[in-house]
């Protein structure tokens, strides 16, 4: 169980942590009734809060920023002198996340994605373990929603009985639900991106050699070219630039922490 600390890549804040050091902090929080919220950030999450500083601060108030994708993992290692053997992959710590919540008989619940996928999704799980208890899930609505459906969705997921939410938005969108959602709920929200459309089999991952080599990105790419065009052709570049200026410090991007006036979005 691996836990460095928390290291600023790029002005955000990331936990220099391991699988199992998450998945039991998750789980503990889950049994204490304590909010903690999560989030696993690859290179577009770091760059979202690169490029918006109301972002960055949203980021950096969250317990957990996981290295998530390969290159965040090189760059904590590469600037901060660390030796991570292992990324924080956010569909693999769902599916870890899930699998110690079925064994200690913690409900958790499904936020996000659309109504097909989210059905889709809890088939799958389903299938793989009878132990799970899936305490309820909702789909993202793909708007803004009212203060009162904030409400509704908070009393919502209070009401199931579940102990752990499992955000799949997508980012930057999941980072700012779990960040205004945090004080409300009192469990770990943990949002993991593109996980909600792999395990419920309507994206293919990467093979592992791909995602070992840091070009899980490629892979995506290749499948959704216009879409993801300027996330990972504009982006990553940069990152891997303002990186290396970084690290020889002819950049210094400050660490931003909330002030309690960020605005809120109130995705849903």
């Amino acid at each position: 169980m691996i836990n460095y600390g928390k290291y600023p890549l790029l002005g955000i804040n990331i936990s220099a942590v391991d699988y199992e050091y998450s998945v039991a902090e998750i789980i503990k929080a889950a049994h204490d009734n304590r909010p903690l919220a999560v989030s696993a950030l690859a290179v577009h999450g770091v760059m979202t809060g690169y490029l918006d500083q109301v972002q960055r601060r949203r980021i950096n108030g969250l317990d957990l920023v996981l290295p998530d994708g390969q290159p965040v993992r090189w760059g904590l290692n590469w600037k901060h002198k660390l030796k991570l053997l292992n990324r924080v992959y956010g569909p693999e710590l769902m599916l870890r996340v899930i699998n110690a919540a079925a064994n200690e008989k913690i409900p958790f619940y499904l936020y996000g994605s659309t109504e097909q996928t989210i059905n889709l999704l809890k088939k799958n799980l389903q299938n793989k373990s009878s132990n799970l208890i899936i305490a309820g899930m909702t789909p993202s609505k793909f708007r803004r929603i009212t203060i009162n459906e904030k409400e509704e969705i908070v009393e919502k997921i209070k009401a199931s009985g579940a102990k752990i939410v499992l955000v799949g938005l997508g980012c930057p969108r999941q980072e700012v639900w779990v960040f205004e959602y945090r004080n409300l709920l009192k469990m770990p929200l943990l949002a993991v991106g593109a996980a909600f459309d792999f395990h419920a089999g309507v994206l293919n991952q990467a093979p592992p050699w791909m995602q070992k080599n840091g070009l899980e990105w490629f892979y995506r790419f290749l499948q959704e070219p216009r879409r993801l065009f300027k996330r990972y052709v504009v982006l990553n570049p940069y990152y891997l630039l303002l990186l290396f200026l970084e690290v020889l410090g002819l950049r210094h991007i400050p660490v931003l922490l909330p002030t309690g006036k960020e605005p809120e979005k109130k995705f849903g």
